[in-house]
């Protein structure tokens, strides 16, 4: 097929729809499966496209706008916070990759200057294929995946001044004669670079909110949609004029609008072209593979591989302990989503063959070895997450905190959104409570806003001692694990049988063990949504103290329920025909109310009656 209209697409999202769900069913991830698609497609599969250039050319839009929304969840004060991991473990993972894998190159007979361009080139890794392999499994939030992020934005900004080198390195080693692509001076190229990223900045901080405002005023979800694809595109564009990577100015026009309150409807309109063409992005590069060069030279391409991924793997687990700061486990996984070359090695390795440092054949072979090592990091991935998955995991466990008894009158177990309100309802009295939280994390974020609160595990009975628990007069158990809550529960019911217990419930059958243990049971998002229900009804024209009567109806309805449910709730029949009498009682007292139904004739007959004639 060498039609580049319907058919093409077509083709596309089919092998889309069917690769993907195959390889994800396995256990494989998304990567894979558009990788595999675009080696069948391409031009050394079954030719539904001869030339990949094109195709990867395009689809690189996906890439800038993955970008894109990343800078919008980056705040420029939050990128000033990553200074350190981008410009420490960053350089130092570009600096050492880079120099290692040159020597390399420089031991197979390359000049120095191919070698240099060479060396840092197989430096970078892939942004797309990190970073989506990361979301995948919703790592980017975990501490590899921020430190990977840093790395990755170094490795982007890396490869302007390697770009805007290769010219002047081709020109030295042609013995300082100007060729047609290098006729510019170097200086040019490094001072472009500098005004488009300030114009960039500048325009962005000055008109790009203004912008937006006017754009939301016309109420027009198309033209905000134009806008946003404008935007993103248009910033892109600037920083391709000038010689640097699209993906750069997309990251920076996303920065510039972290802050913005445009940041969440820009991410939403973006969102799903960014899948669909991030999707093409990765089937181009399955396309780019050139499976004749890897037939023809396995050896040579299978171990390129091998030292490319095995070089990068090493170098990114030392960084990632040092100075990343990772445990053992994380360090691994950071060099396994890392240790692949980058979509930029193809703009790398082709400029260096238009300069004259490069042969076509040795440009093929690298090319070769980068796509393959694409193709293998998520099998990679897969393979060391289930072996580290199957060993035991050796926490660093801190100790209990000491605590002083006090005297409390409350305790609390579990500190979060829940814990917390009791606990300012408390201090707001004057009652002294003692609050303990079983997460490490938990407890150093919260005394960083002056609590009092103690690390520990409240399902354990010297601890609860310690705490003075023989005093306590009502212990609050605000734990959101259900069974870490029940635990908690079953050990004060035996340690303090005569306590006031009040106990938080993630639904109605955690309620119904805990009812099992005789504490009093606050079910979690009951009286919220039963708010939230009389709101809408006020909203919807009923008045409010007629609002609140069905609401207070409504819960003393429900609450008799999950007493009547108490008794049979491991009898899922008896549970199902409770629940559907439930509904018709609760609907005739509504209609009651209304004076309709059986119930309403009978409440007007009783008035008429009490009526004196």
């Amino acid at each position: 097929m060498h039609s580049a209209g319907l058919e093409l697409a077509l083709v596309f999202l089919l092998a889309a729809v069917i690769a993907v769900p195959v390889f994800k069913r396995f256990g494989l991830g998304a990567v894979l499966g558009y990788l595999a698609a675009g080696v069948v497609l391409g031009p050394f599969g079954i030719r539904v496209v001869n030339d990949a250039a094109p195709v990867l050319a395009a689809s690189e839009i996906g890439v800038v706008m993955l970008l894109f929304v990343i800078g919008l969840e980056l705040s420029p004060s939050r990128l000033r916070v990553m200074r350190k991991p981008v410009f420490g473990a960053g350089g130092l993972q570009v600096a050492v990759s880079g120099a290692v894998l040159g020597v390399l190159a420089l031991c197979l007979g390359l000049d120095w200057r191919a070698a240099l361009v060479v060396g840092v080139g197989l430096a970078l890794s892939s942004t797309a294929v990190g970073l989506q392999l990361l979301a995948e499994r919703k790592a980017l939030t975990s501490d590899y995946g921020r430190l990977g992020f840093a790395i990755l934005l170094f490795q982007d900004l890396a490869a302007i001044p390697l770009l805007a080198a290769i010219p002047l390195l081709g020109q030295s080693m042609l013995g300082g004669v100007a060729t047609t692509a290098t006729t510019q001076p170097p200086w040019w190229a490094v001072a472009k670079a500098v005004f488009a990223i300030a114009a960039l900045v500048f325009g962005g901080r000055v008109l790009l909110r203004h912008v937006f405002r006017v754009v939301a005023r016309t109420r027009m979800p198309e033209v905000f949609t134009a806008t946003a694809l404008l935007v993103v595109l248009g910033s892109a564009w600037l920083m391709q004029l000038a010689g640097l990577s699209m993906g750069l100015g997309a990251f920076l026009a996303g920065v510039l609008l972290a802050d913005s309150e445009f940041r969440h409807e820009l991410e939403a309109q973006i969102q799903p072209f960014e899948g669909l063409l991030l999707g093409l992005f990765f089937m181009a590069v399955g396309m780019s593979i050139d499976l004749n060069r890897v037939m023809a030279e396995p050896l040579t391409i299978v171990l390129g591989v091998t030292v490319l991924m095995t070089v990068k793997f090493a170098i990114l687990f030392a960084v990632g302990l040092r100075p990343g700061r990772l445990d053992v486990r994380e360090a691994l996984l950071l060099g396994s989503v890392l240790a692949l070359g980058g979509e930029f090695a193809f703009v790398v390795f082709g400029e260096a063959e238009k300069a004259g440092l490069l042969a076509g054949m040795m440009r093929d072979r690298l090319v070769a070895i980068v796509g393959l090592s694409m193709a293998l990091t998520p099998l990679l991935l897969i393979a060391i997450s289930r072996l580290l998955a199957a060993q035991p995991v050796r926490a660093k466990k801190r100790p209990y905190d000491r605590i002083v008894d006090e005297h409390p009158q409350v305790l609390i177990a579990g500190f979060g959104r829940f814990g917390q309100i009791v606990a300012r309802l408390l201090v707001a009295q004057r009652i002294p409570f003692v609050a303990i939280e079983h997460s490490p994390e938990q407890v150093e974020f919260v005394r960083r806003f002056g609590n009092q609160i103690y690390y520990g595990d409240p399902a354990r009975a010297e601890l609860l001692r310690a705490a003075g628990g023989a005093n306590v007069r009502v212990f609050v158990i605000a734990i959101d694990d259900v069974e870490s809550n029940l635990k908690a529960v079953r050990l004060i019911r035996s340690e303090y049988p005569d306590a006031k217990v009040f106990a938080r419930a993630r639904n109605r059958r955690h309620a119904w063990e805990l009812m099992d243990l005789g504490v009093e049971v606050v079910r979690e998002t009951f009286h919220s949504s039963l708010k939230m229900g009389e709101l809408v009804l006020v909203a919807l024209g009923e008045r409010e103290d007629v609002a609140a009567q069905r609401a207070e109806r409504f819960r003393q309805h429900d609450e008799a329920l999950l007493r009547t449910q108490h008794q049979v709730y491991d009898d899922e029949a008896a549970l199902i025909q409770t629940s559907q009498e439930a509904r018709k009682d609760l609907e005739q007292l509504f209609a009651a109310d209304l004076g309709e139904g059986v119930l309403g004739g009978m409440v007007e007959r009783d008035r008429e009656s009490s009526t004196p004639k």
